[in-house]
């Protein structure tokens, strides 16, 4: 049996689960066998230490293996360098103390009085995305720039704002219980494994559901090798039935902290932000594919002109509406035979995203802003220069009368009743005519 790597720290002194009593139970033991520093007590101290520790973890089921792609890498030494491989389960669940930035003993002791910091959906995505953009490297014994520690618990703490660094047996403090479905950006998911930490303990940042079915979530987390952002499967990798989703319990917003979830759900086809402009590969196209990159495809190919090949949709199920919308869309750029066989490849995503080449109308593209620029724009409290736009155009077309001044930029119950209007003369009802405007409804709108 492969026995994972021991991390040595001190169990929090608050903490009631069942390792931090164990090893607070072995330290009092051994502080009995000190002799005034004798070599030898010192020895069979860190001995009775590690096999109290020892014990626990022989005693607990190892858990699932990690995806393929952390199979294989080394653990982080103590010093940050490469140690010997730890069991799979145990890689995620190596991390630091409870303790002051920068690790400073004392101040970072969580209490239950503690008041945390308030804070927002947005700039816990935005921390987050920071370290991502930085590669924060993975080292549970470092310490990045602003004082966090370089560990799973360390970038939630960062994520947060906290003023300390937490750990999984502690972050729970700082936030209230919630549901699967409740979740949002910026909640996390939280497994801590009170009967060994060191035994796959971990947490991610909840960063919005990543398909349709809510079975895959994008995961802001720091784990061997550097911080990362990743499409994972809910909950996780392995010990998926232990994680619990939390929300920061001071969290003052409820406003959009991604572009790509305005409302923590799905939008632009259920991707994650910044996927949606990178080819996904041709795997995910084609007959028996169903999956959020369709959608987004078809979403794509109805802002420049296909909205005439769809009866119903965009959806995730590969059709062949799908396939021939493609194929106008690659024969409307001059591109024939292979080129043009109504798959997507890497050119026919970089025109659909990029607002490139030409319409399947034959119009010449005016660019990302020629485009249905996204249903987030369109939401109480947004505001900018699309909502004029919409305005101007639902004037133009005489459905205005809503309109008591304007139209502006901030997007108001006015605007949502002209679009509503709009929306049923075109024959639609029910969810087709909210007063949202959607790919469809902007295409008509500026034909």
């Amino acid at each position: 049996m492969t026995v994972p790597v021991f991390i040595e720290f001190e169990p929090a002194d608050d903490c009631p689960c069942a390792g931090c009593a164990q090893q607070r139970r072995a330290l009092a033991q051994a502080a009995r066998l000190r002799d005034g520093g004798h070599p030898a007590a010192h020895g069979a101290r860190r001995a009775l230490v590690l096999a109290a520790a020892a014990g626990t973890v022989l005693a607990t089921p190892a858990a699932g293996a990690l995806p393929p792609a952390e199979a294989g890498r080394p653990a982080a030494g103590p010093a940050g360098g490469t140690g010997p491989a730890p069991a799979a389960d145990a890689v995620p669940g190596t991390q630091g103390p409870v303790s002051g930035l920068y690790g400073g003993a004392g101040s970072g002791r969580a209490r239950p009085a503690e008041e945390p910091r308030a804070t927002t959906r947005a700039a816990i995505i935005a921390r987050a995305k920071a370290w991502i953009a930085a590669r924060v490297p993975y080292n549970m014994n470092g310490y990045w720039s602003d004082g966090y520690r370089e560990d799973c618990s360390g970038f939630v703490s960062m994520a947060w704002g906290l003023g300390s660094n937490q750990w999984t047996g502690s972050l729970g403090r700082y936030a209230v219980r919630i549901t699967k479905d409740q979740l949002k950006p910026g909640d996390i998911l939280l497994f801590h494994n009170a009967g060994n930490p060191s035994a796959g303990s971990h947490v991610t940042v909840f960063g919005g559901w990543a398909d349709a079915s809510r079975k895959k979530y994008v995961a802001y987390e720091l784990a061997p090798q550097h911080a990362r952002k990743r499409v994972t499967p809910y909950a996780y990798w392995s010990n998926a039935d232990k994680y619990v989703p939390y929300r920061y319990r001071n969290l003052v917003d409820g406003g959009s902290p991604d572009s790509d979830f305005p409302d923590g759900g799905l939008s632009d086809g259920g991707l994650p932000d910044g996927f949606a402009h990178s080819f996904p590969g041709l795997g995910h196209f084609g007959p028996g594919a169903d999956n959020a990159w369709v959608t987004k495809l078809g979403r794509l190919l109805v802002a420049r002109g296909g909205g005439a090949f769809y009866h119903s949709g965009p959806g995730p199920r590969w059709s062949s509406a799908d396939r021939n919308a493609t194929r106008a869309f690659q024969r409307a750029q001059g591109w024939r035979g292979a080129e043009a066989d109504g798959l997507p490849g890497p050119d026919t995503w970089a025109y659909l995203t990029g607002g490139k080449g030409r319409n399947i109308d034959g119009h010449k593209a005016t660019g990302k802003a020629g485009g249905f620029p996204g249903v987030r724009h369109f939401r109480p409290g947004q505001s900018g220069s699309h909502i004029t736009r919409l305005g101007r155009q639902l004037v133009k077309k005489g459905y205005g009368k809503h309109y008591t001044s304007g139209p502006g930029p901030r997007w108001s119950e006015a605007d949502r009743r002209n679009v509503e209007a709009f929306q049923r003369a075109q024959g639609w009802r029910g969810a087709d005519a909210d007063g949202h405007p959607g790919p469809e409804t902007w295409r008509r709108l500026f034909l």
